[in-house]
Formats: structure tokens, C-alpha cells, sequence
């Protein structure tokens, strides 16, 4: 007769993680204290040290996972003119870029402060200064995270716009480190709309990544197909008549960096609000384009920008 052989202490079914054998909660209290470690560590280490570890780590270990297929399938419909080993190549780039981000996350007040050209600041000190509300725009370009505390730094503060990350206690952690260099932050949503709409009324300042899909957003042209985009931008601009910088910050070398404020995009004026908002989120997805066709290797490809 035959018998059931006993499962040993490793259990799980073949290819299945470890940590899917945990509670979500569990899970994400595991994940949440192996990142404070690694941001501890690179706050420990000097900018220098910390980035190069990070982009180092992410160049390696970033290109073997699945999400780099997405990252692959992007590149080779944007640039159908690349090279696969050229298309390789800006991945590796892009998870490097990724990494050096998040290591940097620790030391964004120094790098502002020690690291960042800036150009066209003439622009920010006229939202400075002409006592209306303002929008920023930029993308997932270089360091994003560094705009605030240039801002800041200059007599504007700066309220963040972003995406609530899926696990609390990393949001957390992040909500920490963000409030070091910007004067508030908004999470996306439909309350976020209406903590926006209050900055705007109290002539503040707000700035917007607006380069991630939104599956229920308008549909505009980027890198010669639509994809869903977010309005918001267009639509608060539109209402409050605020003037909508461009702002894009590019990695030059290492931990260096070079922050350009644009002129104001025009606000079309038609009388057709929807027209209005297609016209002014198209313009504003064209610097974003330009933007990422000069420095391909420092854009989020990894994201399912566009339908597949």
C-alpha cells in the first residue's frame, strides 16, 4: 500500500516565495522593516557611496526581473529604430537611475543644496512672486524627488502630489522623508482632489508627476500612441487660471544633477472645457516626451504606460 511521504520544514509549493507563506500584514511589516534597514544603511553612507550602491544593486538584480519585459516591450515600440542590445543597454540605465533614487531618498536635502544646477529660475521666482497659485509639472526623470527642496529653498513652498504606496508602513517611511524637503503632500484620490483645489484657493503651490497611467484619464498621444492620462493638471489650471511650469530633473554624472524650470505652458482659451483640457495635457505630454527622448536611460520604462 502506498503512503504519503511527509512534507519537510520547507513546504511551500515549487517556485512559490517564501513570504507568500505570511499574512499581507506580516508581509508587509517584513517589507517595511528590510526597507528602513536599507535606507538606514545608506544613510549611513556618504551621497556618493550611497547612490553608487543603489544604482549598482538596481542594474544588476533590475534587468533579470519580469517587470523588465514591460520595460523592453515599451522601448522597442518608442524607439522602433533601437538596436535590442541598444534597448538592453537603456534598462539597465533605467533600473541603474531607479536605484541611485532610492538611495538618495536619505540625502535629498544635502544633494539640493550641494548638487543640483539650476536652470531658467526665473520662472519659479515669477510663481514666486506674483501672489496666484501655480502649478509644477515633471516626470519619473533623474531624481524627482529633489524639485521640493529646490523650491523651497527659493521662498515657494511646494505641496507633493502623489501615489499612496500599497504597503502603509513603507508610505510611512516615505511620507518621512518627503516631509523633510516639501511643505506638504497630497495623496492621489478623490480627497486629494479636494486638498488640491484648497491649496489652489489659498494661492499655494502645487507640483504634479503626470507621466503614470490612469486607467479612467483622457487619452493623449506620448511617443506616437495614446495612453490614458490623468487631467487633473489641465483641469485645475484651467478653473484657478494658474500658470503650469515644466520642470524636468536630469541626472548629469553620479549623484550631480541639472533642474530646468520652463516657461509657462499657454493656457489654451476656446471656451471648450474639454478641448481646453485634450490641448493643454497634449502640450504638457510633449515636454515630458522631449524630455525622456534626451535621457531615455533615466525614465520609469518598467511601467505599464500604455495598453498592450
Amino acid at each position: 500500500m502506498g503512503h504519503t511521504r511527509g512534507r519537510g520544514p520547507d513546504s511551500r509549493p515549487r517556485g512559490q516565495p517564501i513570504l507568500k507563506l505570511f499574512s499581507k500584514t506580516t508581509r508587509q511589516r517584513l517589507e517595511a522593516q528590510a526597507a528602513k534597514a536599507v535606507m538606514a544603511l545608506f544613510a549611513a553612507l556618504p551621497v556618493d557611496a550611497a547612490s553608487g550602491l543603489g544604482g549598482g544593486i538596481a542594474r544588476t538584480i533590475g534587468p533579470l526581473l519580469g517587470v523588465s519585459n514591460v520595460a523592453r516591450r515599451n522601448l522597442a515600440r518608442a524607439f522602433p529604430d533601437k538596436s535590442p542590445a541598444e534597448i538592453e543597454t537603456i534598462v539597465r540605465d533605467a533600473w541603474e537611475n531607479l536605484g541611485r533614487v532610492a538611495a538618495e531618498f536619505p540625502h535629498i536635502n544635502t544633494l539640493a543644496a550641494e548638487r543640483v544646477e539650476v536652470v531658467g529660475m526665473e520662472y519659479l521666482h515669477q510663481l514666486r512672486d506674483d501672489g496666484k497659485p501655480g502649478l509644477f509639472v515633471s516626470g519619473h526623470i533623474g531624481n524627482w524627488e529633489l524639485g521640493a527642496a529646490i523650491s523651497v529653498r527659493e521662498g515657494v513652498p511646494i505641496t507633493l502630489v502623489y501615489r499612496e504606496a500599497n504597503n502603509p508602513w513603507v508610505e510611512d517611511l516615505y511620507r518621512r522623508y518627503r516631509a523633510t524637503a516639501a511643505t506638504g503632500q497630497i495623496r492621489k484620490g478623490a480627497e486629494g482632489a479636494r486638498e488640491m483645489m484648497a491649496v489652489l484657493r489659498g494661492n499655494g503651490h502645487i507640483c504634479l508627476l503626470v507621466d503614470q497611467k490612469m486607467n479612467d484619464g483622457i487619452p493623449v498621444p506620448f511617443f506616437g500612441r495614446d495612453a490614458m492620462t490623468a487631467p487633473a493638471v489641465a483641469r485645475f489650471a484651467l478653473k484657478y487660471q494658474c500658470p503650469v511650469v515644466p520642470v524636468c530633473i536630469e541626472r548629469l554624472n553620479g549623484a550631480r544633477f541639472r533642474m530646468t524650470f520652463q516657461p509657462p505652458v499657454p493656457l489654451p482659451a476656446s471656451g471648450d472645457i474639454h478641448a481646453d483640457t485634450q490641448t493643454l495635457m497634449r502640450d504638457i505630454t510633449g515636454h515630458l516626451e522631449d524630455w525622456i527622448r534626451r535621457r531615455p536611460g533615466q525614465w520609469l520604462w518598467m511601467h505599464k504606460r500604455w495598453p498592450e
